[in-house]
């Protein structure tokens, strides 16, 4: 009995090869992928619960202001029997972040100010020339750095006194007889920034003379065309 035997000849594969073929995987996965997709997007209420369908949304923060059903603040919670006739602080401060330390000053004493419940009459020097004017009066000249606390015409401090009376508890006792204030108001007339565009001029600082025709400077607002709030600030 004779058996053939037949020679299995086999050839080494080649990097092309194994490049196409890899190729050829990437393809196929990628179609399954689209495949899938589009199937979801046709109906996707077979794959997913109807829990996960629904988007999940953060719930909204309690706290400040922003009190669902509560009715809006248009007025300082002052005493029941009417305005508080009571002293105001006095906080002359800056809004411009030309620089950092100034500004954290500022912000920090204001957020201690409020913190204890005071009224704070705040009086940006960025907005109003004025303000520094009455600053430099106030100090008499002296060279002084932003922020400044004053209670009518008494000189408190600036930033490290405040801190350093308000670590000591000796901040609130010192101005137990100044105007209280809910530190959550927010005026509606000025949204807080104590300044309103003028109504003479729209903010342009011009005013039309009639009888002379021509152009002149508003009177009634400052350098750049503002006017403090009526609400808030008077």
């Amino acid at each position: 009995m004779y058996y053939k035997l037949s020679a299995v000849i086999t050839t080494p594969r080649t990097p092309h090869k194994k490049k196409a073929r890899k190729v050829g995987y990437q393809k196929a996965a990628a179609t399954a992928t689209t495949t899938a997709r589009a199937a979801l997007m046709a109906d996707p209420s077979d794959d997913f619960p109807a829990a996960a369908k629904k988007p999940f949304f953060l719930p909204r923060s309690f706290t400040y202001h922003h009190h669902p059903g509560r009715p809006p603040i248009a007025k300082p919670r002052f005493a029941p029997d009417g305005p508080d006739k009571r002293p105001k602080v006095v906080l002359y401060s800056t809004s411009l972040r030309g620089v950092r330390r100034t500004f954290d000053d500022c912000r920090s004493v204001r957020a201690i100010l409020r913190g204890l419940r005071f009224a704070v009459d705040e009086r940006d020097v960025s907005l109003d020339a004025a303000f520094r004017r009455d600053l430099q009066a106030a100090l008499k000249g002296r060279p002084f750095a932003l922020p400044q606390v004053f209670v009518g015409a008494r000189w408190i401090g600036g930033a490290e006194e405040i801190r350093q009376m308000h670590e000591a508890g000796e901040l609130a006792k010192m101005l137990e007889g100044v105007a209280r204030q809910d530190p959550a108001f927010v005026c509606h007339g000025c949204g807080g920034v104590r300044f309103v565009p003028c109504s003479t001029c729209s903010g342009s600082r011009k005013v039309f003379i009639e009888e002379e025709r021509r152009l002149r400077r508003c009177v009634e607002c400052n350098e750049n065309g503002l006017v403090r709030c009526p609400d808030c600030c008077y």
